[in-house]
């Protein structure tokens, strides 16, 4: 893989080089559909909001502003997509135990695969706002300033969500004695 930044590539693509666009789906693709899967619950369908995510970032690419971050760019329309697909269906898949994660060995995801369900189960149970930036915060590692980047949310903003998403998970965990 090519050490090029990522506006590098933007700009690269921009004046029609198309390979470095590759580039950046080859850097996104995992992070994007762990976000989308987190959210929406669903591994086809988190596909599917990846393929629509690149999509959409390339059609809309010469509106990319390269002083700012691609990664919270393209979160931001991962994000979007996802709760336009919430918004469109209201109902929830179980989430396949095989899709889970790509890095656990056999002995790792039989030891945690109740647990991980039980938390997939109560963030489920959250509402999309709060879900998302726990999703962005504990699962992508994202800092305050990123997620209020992708959502377009202040930090304090993002702060008290994520203050109140805890408080909400934990009593979920609490009440299902978990």
């Amino acid at each position: 893989m090519n050490d090029k930044s990522d506006s590098a590539l933007v700009k690269d693509c921009l004046s029609g080089n198309k390979k470095s666009f590759e580039e950046l789906v080859e850097r996104y693709t995992k992070p994007v559909f762990n976000v989308a899967l987190r959210i929406i619950n669903n591994y086809d369908d988190a596909a599917e909001i990846v393929q629509t995510t690149f999509i959409k970032a390339f059609e809309n690419l010469h509106s990319f502003d390269t002083k700012r971050k691609f990664f919270s760019w393209i979160y931001r329309i991962a994000t979007n997509e996802s709760l336009n697909y919430l918004k469109a269906r209201k109902q929830h898949d179980q989430l396949s135990e095989e899709h889970v994660s790509y890095e656990q060995t056999p002995a790792e995801k039989i030891d945690s695969e109740e647990t991980d369900q039980q938390l997939q189960d109560a963030l489920m149970q959250l509402s999309p706002d709060y879900r998302i930036v726990l999703v962005l915060c504990h699962f992508q590692n994202l800092s305050y300033k990123e997620i209020g980047s992708i959502l377009d949310l202040p930090e304090k903003t993002v702060k008290s969500r994520l203050f109140s998403a805890r408080k909400n998970l934990k009593g979920i965990l609490e009440r299902e004695d978990i």
